[in-house]
């Protein structure tokens, strides 16, 4: 697998545990006290974050390549991916602290 391709799947995973982590903060919420949701955000939001330097990582890689057609045909997409990513990966967070802080104020 080449540099692009690892680049590319280690992004993939990341963007997948920014997502699944804070659905599993939800489903855990009942079970454990606050400062661990706080620990699932911080894990989410970095998994987020390490996932959006990768693809900066791969759109350095082309340019140092010199593969224009391939920037050129992936940008546009690029944007509204992480984009995507970033507003889903914020909304779940916001759910998960919400739901944390409502279980927290009834116990």
């Amino acid at each position: 697998m080449s540099i692009s391709g690892f680049l590319n799947l280690g992004s993939l995973l990341l963007g997948l545990i920014a997502w699944v982590v804070p659905v599993l903060s939800i489903k855990l919420s009942g079970k454990y006290v606050m400062k661990n949701c706080y620990l699932f955000i911080i894990v989410s939001f970095s998994a987020c974050i390490a996932s959006l330097c990768l693809q900066l990582f791969e759109i350095n890689h082309r340019v140092q390549i010199q593969d224009w057609s391939a920037l050129m045909d992936t940008t546009g997409t690029l944007i509204w991916v992480a984009v995507i990513l970033a507003a889903i990966t914020l909304l779940l967070n916001i759910m998960a602290l919400g739901i944390c802080w409502k279980k927290t104020t009834e116990a």
